[in-house]
């Protein structure tokens, strides 16, 4: 590992990845297809990326809630090192959001809308948790 780069701090690269992760998702199996034919079209990806339906729309829109977590949880992080919260609770912290929302996503594009919303919200309050680590 990198010297003074925490595990937190690879959580940060990780959800960094992440929207790209679900944008794969949406346009798996379509690069090879003519855009003629219903296939990626990488001369207008958003529009091709709107046009989806079920499970391809739903990982786009993954993508898209990915990215609005993104600023709370680099913050979060950055805030919690810089009040020296205890790094094992960082870590953690940082870890469980990670996985949560790796867990979102796979709800999110196997459709368990109800699932989906109860993991967002434990992702969020483990984002708080976060924030609030290096508090004393």
């Amino acid at each position: 590992m990198l010297p003074n780069f925490t595990i937190a701090y690879w959580c940060v690269l990780t959800m960094a990845l992440l929207p790209v992760v679900c944008a794969g998702i949406a346009k798996s199996g379509m690069m090879r297809t003519p855009p003629g034919e219903g296939g990626y079209d990488n001369a207008d990806p958003r529009n091709w990326l709107q046009r989806q339906t079920e499970w391809r729309a739903r990982a786009n829109n993954a993508q898209a809630n990915t990215f609005e977590a993104l600023p709370f949880f680099f913050a979060a992080v950055i805030i919690a090192h810089q009040l020296q919260a205890s790094q094992l609770r960082v870590d953690v912290l940082a870890v469980v959001f990670v996985v949560l929302r790796l867990a979102y996503v796979a709800a999110y594009v196997t459709n368990k809308a109800n699932l989906r919303s109860v993991i967002w919200m434990l992702a969020l309050l483990a984002n708080v948790a976060l924030l609030f680590a290096g508090f004393r």
